[in-house]
């Protein structure tokens, strides 16, 4: 089982590559949306770059959720409400919602996003 600072080597060298960021960008707190400018698009190559270095498998909408958005009793005027800041924090357990939770707006769950979170939910991929 690779270290903690191996995974995160790999997963830094998987975001260079994907968004063409200088490493040094890529620190553990770094966002991948605010910090490294990566689009939605972008998110489908992480994944498939992820998979292929790691040799994991990631199921679609895991580390990505699409749907979460469209849900009405999620989302209040571009806002998640309660059930769907739980909603969230089930699908995405390695993500710090603390300061996402006192302003939970839709707008800013890319920043939830953090290499530091890649790095941890590729770790829980591999002890499984």
């Amino acid at each position: 089982m690779p270290t903690y600072d191996e995974i995160f080597e790999k997963v830094q060298t998987t975001l260079v590559d994907a968004l063409g960021v200088d490493e040094d960008d890529v620190t553990q707190q770094a966002t991948l949306q605010g910090d490294l400018g990566a689009e939605s698009i972008d998110f489908l190559d992480i994944v498939f770059r992820l998979e292929r270095n790691f040799g994991i498998k990631i199921p679609r909408g895991e580390l990505f959720p699409e749907n979460l958005v469209q849900d009405p009793e999620w989302v209040a005027d571009g806002k998640l409400t309660s059930k769907g800041l739980d909603e969230l924090k089930s699908k995405l357990p390695f993500a710090d919602l603390s300061k996402f939770a006192a302003n939970p707006d839709v707008e800013n769950l890319g920043d939830l996003y953090t290499v530091d979170m890649l790095v941890q939910y590729v770790q829980s991929k591999l002890a499984a």
